[in-house]
């Protein structure tokens, strides 16, 4: 990765400074006996019967060029505190980051302290509890569409976390209470909210990840990882060229790639032998 950003670091169109995503994703469920596995297979996002290895990634968004930084697996027993420190010690090691977009799972008020020590800004949704859906029910009754209130987050011992709350009211929203609203939390003021979005390109990069992994029943943890890391690499191998390729071509740098992924696996595996 650190050759990746090396190499497209040399045109004006990628941006060191910027922001970055970090989520989880799953691989695919497994079935059958889980014996011997029990610490790693820690079930699905939804609440199923399933069971299913996750990793974790941090990824570029916004507008530089979407590389996946680093991934790890996530193990039974571990914080979202611990995932997330160990995900942002790669990302700053390799670029300068500003702003960590997350999604609600990672609603921890020590995340978020955490992320305000390091003098990073960050945004993320809230989960509704009983205040939260109080205001919300208020700004319907008033047909207010956005309100921003201060709010203390209890750490322990009698520290709290700073944060904002933003409850912005969904358009066309399919519900007529309080499910109308979302409630993000940022330390940066709502003018970054808008940057929220750039957070729905890591789930469209985990879907061409996915293209890129080989398929395999096999239960083992570090073969499946590898699997995973592996195809986290040539999706952002595959990036890194349409954005050398683009500037070349044009000057500038659009999202929407030129360069198609089986053009970028056919060339790596006359150039390797891997494929």
């Amino acid at each position: 990765v650190t050759r990746l950003l090396n190499e497209v670091a040399g045109t004006e169109q990628f941006f060191r400074a910027g922001i970055v995503a970090i989520d989880i994703t799953e691989a695919d469920p497994f079935t059958g006996d889980r014996t011997g596995h029990e610490d790693e297979i820690i079930g699905t996002k939804e609440t199923t019967d399933e069971y299913a290895y996750q990793w974790a990634t941090v990824q570029l968004v916004g507008n530089a060029v979407p590389i996946v930084l680093d991934a790890r697996p996530v193990q039974k027993g571990e914080s979202r505190l611990e995932i997330v420190k160990d995900l942002l010690n790669s990302a700053e090691e390799m670029v300068h980051v500003d702003n960590v977009l997350m999604d609600r799972e990672f609603d921890s008020q020590h995340v978020l302290e955490m992320l305000s020590q390091r003098g990073l800004s960050y945004v993320v949704p809230k989960r509704m509890q009983t205040s939260e859906k109080a205001q919300a029910k208020r700004l319907l009754q008033r047909g207010q569409d956005r309100y921003e209130a201060d709010r203390k987050l209890h750490l322990g011992k009698n520290e709290w976390h700073e944060t904002t709350l933003t409850y912005r009211r969904k358009e066309d929203s399919e519900h007529d209470d309080h499910r109308q609203y979302s409630v993000f939390m940022s330390n940066c003021g709502s003018g970054h909210l808008t940057e929220y979005g750039y957070r729905w390109e890591i789930e469209s990069g985990y879907k061409s990840i996915k293209r890129f992994m080989a398929a395999t029943t096999s239960k083992d943890f570090g073969l499946r990882f590898f699997y995973f890391a592996f195809a986290c690499l040539l999706y952002s191998i595959w990036r890194a060229v349409d954005l050398l390729v683009q500037v070349e071509l044009t000057g500038e740098y659009e999202h929407s790639p030129i360069v198609t992924a089986d053009n970028t696996l056919t060339l790596l595996k006359k150039e390797t032998g891997i494929g």
